[in-house]
C-alpha cells in the first residue's frame, strides 16, 4: 500500500536500470540459432520452437541454408518418407505427408511442418521434393467468360 501511495504521489524511488544484459538482442542473432543435431529429440524441439518466429532455428540442407518452423515430438512408430540428408545430422530426415520428421541422437523422433529457404520462401515441409513443381492454372470456358466479365 505504502508502494502505491509513493508512486501515486510521484515520490516513488526512481533506479535507473544497467545497460549490461537489458537485451536480448546477443540471444536473437541468426547466427546462433544453427541447430546442433548431437541431442535428444526433445531438446532439438525446444531449440526449434524456442527460435519460432525471430530468428528461427535453422540447417544446411542441400547446401542451402533451411530454417525450421513448428516442431513437435512425434511419438509414434517411423513413418513413410523419402530420405533428406541434413548436414550435421547422424541419420537423413524423413519428407513424410505430414512435415518433415528428424531424429535426435536418443533415436526419439521431431515433427517439423513448415521450412522456409534463404529467399524468404516458405512451404510445408511435406512438400519438399515437390517445391519447384508448378502447375499451370487452366481455365473452364466459364471460368474465362467470368474472368472476363470481372475486367
Amino acid at each position: 500500500v505504502e508502494a502505491v501511495h509513493l508512486i501515486a504521489d510521484g515520490k516513488a524511488p526512481r533506479i535507473p536500470q544497467p545497460k549490461e544484459g537489458a537485451t536480448y538482442e546477443g540471444i536473437q542473432k541468426k547466427e546462433n540459432a544453427e541447430i546442433s543435431w548431437d541431442q535428444p529429440a526433445a531438446t532439438l524441439h525446444n531449440w526449434i520452437r524456442g527460435h519460432d518466429k525471430v530468428p528461427g532455428a535453422w540447417t544446411t540442407i542441400d547446401d542451402q541454408v533451411v530454417t525450421l518452423y513448428g516442431s513437435s515430438l512425434l511419438d509414434a512408430s517411423v513413418p513413410a518418407g523419402q530420405e533428406l540428408v541434413i548436414k550435421g545430422a547422424s541419420r537423413p530426415g524423413l519428407v513424410t505427408k505430414n512435415g518433415l520428421v528428424v531424429f535426435g541422437n536418443d533415436g526419439k523422433m521431431v515433427l517439423v511442418r513448415n521450412l522456409q529457404f534463404e529467399d524468404g520462401r516458405m512451404i510445408l515441409a511435406s512438400k519438399y521434393f515437390s517445391a519447384d513443381e508448378t502447375a499451370a492454372l487452366e481455365l473452364t470456358e466459364e471460368e474465362k467468360k467470368m474472368a472476363e466479365d470481372i475486367r
